[in-house]
């Protein structure tokens, strides 16, 4: 099988190592560190870090601990730590980066984009074509929810227990563009449903189309951008593990002529308003529309991808990461378990720094 690459982005967040508190420092940090890589996000309290397109899960690997530790060296030369936290458990005044498009952006869409201190996780895989990765699209949709519950790593919100897995989710919900989406069917739709988005006047520009999953703008890749960042490294490489496995199995499936399911789109955002509720500690929406435990649905997941993972020799890998979170809990349940012990979000805050880099 010809391998496709891989990459993440990873939103950090930057944090003071005594408080806890988020830090606006972004634009100083990113002065110590090579454009290529990193770049700035909506918000001064967060980076964003960019692999290369990637292989293997070891080059992967190898690449997210390289981008996480040369992050942090260059926040502690400021004074500050990154956490790879996808919401600030601490109370946060977000400001926003100096640009015109984001000040536009604030213009536009007041409490929603002045409260979107949120740190998010896009996986990149390639395709071949622009049909192709419409016809992953269509055909990945009724999956997605399960990689929110695996990342989920938001459960607190302002200084409080949200209730959520990943409230990182709410809040990026109330962007018109966000979510899942319906069947496309072909790139022409893809394109004339975004260019209506955009005709609307309602969004500024195609960056601004929101999906869970998307064809990239600037890449020949499928985007899939439901996660939270993973507190973990491993949990990233897990994602992207996930992520392309669920590409190369749609590909093969619509190259055999097989129809996409006719999942409707108010399922599917029930789906993952569960995940992001529950995470990995209750039920999930399978692909069906069905409840059922989140380890069970995780393993239909397996399942699917299994034989595309198998081909690459990653699975086993694979396994054994799936195994661990789900012994371990994904982000949230760290995040709570540390905060039951300690009773303090500081604590949340510190114990996060340290797992972003080891």
């Amino acid at each position: 099988m010809t391998p496709r690459s891989v990459g993440l982005e990873e939103e950090l967040l930057l944090v003071d190592p005594d408080s806890g508190r988020a830090r606006a420092l972004s634009p100083a940090v990113l002065r110590n560190l090579p454009e290529a890589v990193f770049a700035s996000e909506l918000m001064c309290q967060q980076i964003e870090t960019n692999t290369q397109p990637c292989l293997s899960l070891v080059q992967l690997a190898s690449e997210v601990r390289h981008l996480r530790s040369l992050a942090s060296e260059a926040a502690e030369r400021l004074g500050a730590r990154i956490a790879a936290l996808a919401t600030s458990p601490l109370p946060v005044d977000p400001s926003v980066v100096s640009s015109p498009r984001y000040r536009r952006v604030m213009d536009e869409f007041g409490l929603t984009a002045r409260e979107q201190l949120t740190c998010g996780c896009h996986v990149h895989v390639q395709i071949e074509s622009e049909s192709e990765g419409v016809a992953v699209l269509d055909r990945i949709r009724g999956w997605l929810p399960c990689l929110l519950a695996l990342s989920a790593n938001s459960p607190f919100w302002q200084g409080q227990d949200s209730g959520y897995a990943s409230f990182r989710s709410q809040v990026w919900s109330r962007f018109p563009s966000s979510g899942p989406t319906g069947l496309f069917g072909s790139a022409d739709t893809y394109h004339a449903t975004t260019r209506a988005m955009i005709e609307s006047q309602t969004l500024l520009d195609l960056g601004m189309v929101y999906f869970d999953a998307r064809l990239s703008r600037k890449r020949p890749t499928v985007e899939v951008r439901i996660a939270d960042v993973c507190l973990i490294a491993d949990d990233a490489v897990l994602l992207a593990a996930l992520v392309r496995g669920l590409v190369e199995t749609a590909a093969r499936s619509w190259r055999a002529g097989a129809p996409p399911a006719p999942l409707r789109t108010e399922l599917l955002r029930l789906a993952s308003w569960r995940a992001g509720r529950s995470g990995l500690e209750g039920d999930l929406v399978d692909p069906t529309g069905r409840p059922a435990p989140a380890e069970e649905v995780i393993g239909k997941l397996m399942d699917h991808v299994g034989p595309a993972l198998d081909e690459r020799g990653e699975l086993e890998m694979v396994k054994e990461l799936v195994t661990t979170v789900l012994k371990r809990g994904n982000g949230a349940t760290v995040q709570r378990q540390i905060h039951r012990t300690s009773g303090q979000l500081t604590e949340v805050v510190a114990h996060a720094v340290r797992s972003t880099t080891s």
